[in-house]
């Protein structure tokens, strides 16, 4: 038996053939094993068992526990760059949504005890208690060098008796576990339920000054967050929202936010923001919200050979020449042109432009339309940990409502804002 890394167990039950749930304390036998053959050595962390995913890499010397409650990371495991990992424990604040998201999870040195006045219990308590398979003591430096110089790839984590099987068998279990391309993810980490986020529980004094809805593709919590402390109202809906969701809430933006799996499969999301668009409602994408606007307009996406994740990456934004340390955490990109304005090959939607760029590797960074009020990036200005540079994306995107035509609004919607 094994526990697959999109099925976690409830809360402090066994996770698979290792016998009952143990963390770090009990330093069993384990291995991760990449598709190319490659294994690393080490020992359990979390629950004992088995799990699979697409290994990746992230860079952040800090924020540990908003990378492992990021929904972007499902069906992956992290691998943390940073040597010392847990140093500051966990507790209920930081978590970026209801629950940890990695399918497992690789670390070199973990702390034996937290040390911080905000920790309520540790990291390997936490692992263990939500049923995340680990391994710890690897050269997670070296893994990421060689996922940088061969690609992401599918890869497990064997631990306490299934670490003891022949190699050639587990190799032989990761080669049949199911990729990323054409994973369909989003309706897997979004909420069931609607909900609104009041600028009134964000510091904000006085009226809403604007009303959003905002799609739930793998949204983390610090981004309605970010919208009502400057006093916006936000309605978060299901990724299965419809244009009639939309409508009721009588919003002045629209919003898809940040989420994991390849975009080829969000139809459903693709059309609805076409929907959206063609009501010229404003509209701002991050991440997953990106790649929807990008296949919206008619552009292709494809997958990257390692992605890009962490909080240390440059992008340069091409209408003010400045340049952003940004935080990423995706896998696929856009594949629009990179120079000068162009029409869009849905051409209702008049003109586009690659309005960000990555610094690394060019790719493309941010959509902008200048004749719909439509923008999107690929990173995360919510940031948390990490840098805040693109934070005046929010600040755009208020604008970008306050300038949009009154026109686009109606007494019906206007009506359900009352």
């Amino acid at each position: 038996m094994t526990e697959n890394a999109t099925s976690v167990p409830e809360a402090g039950t066994a996770a698979a053939a290792g016998g009952p749930a143990q963390g770090t304390r009990t330093r069993q036998p384990a291995v991760l094993v990449l598709e190319d053959g490659t294994t690393f050595r080490g020992h359990s962390y979390g629950v004992v068992g088995t799990t699979f995913g697409e290994a990746v890499f992230a860079t952040g010397m800090t924020g540990y526990q908003e990378t492992i409650t990021d929904p972007s990371y499902a069906r992956q495991i992290v691998v943390q760059t940073a040597p010392h990992i847990g140093n500051t424990g966990v507790n209920s604040e930081d978590a970026e949504s209801r629950r940890i998201w990695v399918a497992g999870y690789v670390v070199r040195d973990p702390a034996r005890r937290p040390s911080n006045w905000r920790s309520e219990r540790s990291l390997d308590e936490e692992l263990e208690a939500q049923g995340i398979v680990g391994i710890q003591g690897v050269d997670t430096r070296a893994i990421t060098r060689h996922l940088r110089e061969h690609k992401t790839m599918r890869a497990a984590i064997f631990s306490g008796d299934a670490a003891r099987r022949p190699d050639q068998e587990l190799l032989e279990d990761v080669r049949a576990s199911a990729p990323m391309e054409g994973a369909r993810l989003a309706e897997e980490v979004s909420v069931d339920t609607a909900y609104t986020v009041e600028p009134a529980e964000h510091g904000w004094e006085g009226e809403p000054r604007f009303t959003i809805a905002a799609i739930d593709l793998g949204i983390k919590a610090m981004t309605p967050h970010r919208f009502a402390e400057r006093g916006v109202r936000v309605h978060v809906l299901p990724a299965t929202a419809t244009i009639e969701d939309v409508r009721a809430v009588g919003p002045d933006g629209f919003f898809m936010s940040n989420g994991p799996g390849d975009p080829a499969t969000a139809d459903a999301q693709v059309r609805l923001l076409r929907s959206v668009l063609d009501e010229k409602l404003p509209y701002f994408g991050i991440c997953f919200g990106n790649q929807i606007l990008g296949r919206a307009l008619g552009f292709g996406t494809y997958k990257l050979r390692y992605g890009h994740r962490g909080i240390n990456q440059p992008v340069m934004d091409r209408r003010t020449g400045k340049v952003e340390i940004t935080s990423q955490n995706h896998g696929f990109a856009v594949d629009a042109p990179l120079e000068g304005a162009t029409t869009a090959p849905e051409e209702r939607y008049g003109r586009v432009e690659v309005s960000h760029i990555s610094l690394n590797d060019q790719v493309v960074e941010g959509l902008a339309c200048l004749d719909i009020p439509a923008f999107s990036v690929q990173y995360h200005p919510e940031a948390a940990a990490g840098p805040h540079d693109a934070a005046y994306l929010f600040d755009r995107f208020i604008d970008l409502m306050e300038s949009s035509s009154a026109s686009t609004k109606t007494p019906e919607t206007e009506e359900a804002k009352k």
